[in-house]
């Protein structure tokens, strides 16, 4: 069981979990029950280290999402996996940046550069999508968007 974070070590030890994705909804429940004085210095060091985390998050999510795309073969229901999963990822990361430790600017700030990172996934796909003269493929993208969140 993860231990709610209270201390900057703490949550250095809760971000790496998070970061290694190796036990997400844990990490998760604690962290939103978890604390930390937020004052000069430690604030600071505790956002970049945060937002860090969720980016390389973002980034690793991009990367299998490209992987998975190039092994689909054009094949649509592993297009759709592909697409579910980086949805899901994006909806996951959207939840553990918006943390009730972090002051609610703050807070509303991050989430939405997370929105803003599905929706410009969302348009690039579109945007490369529309090389497809079916429309087989936008269609797919169109039903299945990962900005959903």
């Amino acid at each position: 069981m993860i231990k709610k974070p209270h201390t900057y070590a703490e949550w250095v030890e809760a971000l790496d979990i998070l970061k290694a994705k190796t036990d997400d909804e844990e990490v998760l429940a604690a962290m939103q029950k978890g604390t930390i004085e937020w004052q000069t210095g430690v604030a600071e060091r505790f956002s970049k280290r945060l937002i860090d985390t969720v980016n390389y998050r973002m980034d690793g999510a991009s990367d299998k999402f490209q992987r998975d795309l190039n092994n689909a073969h054009g094949e649509e229901g592993a297009i759709v996996r592909a697409l579910l999963s980086l949805r899901k990822e994006m909806a996951f990361l959207a939840r553990a940046i918006d943390l009730p430790v972090l002051p609610e600017k703050d807070r509303s700030h991050y989430k939405a550069l997370v929105i803003d990172q599905a929706n410009t996934m969302q348009k690039s796909l579109e945007d490369s999508a529309k090389k497809d003269y079916s429309g087989k493929l936008l269609n797919i993208i169109r039903n299945h968007k990962v900005n959903t969140i």
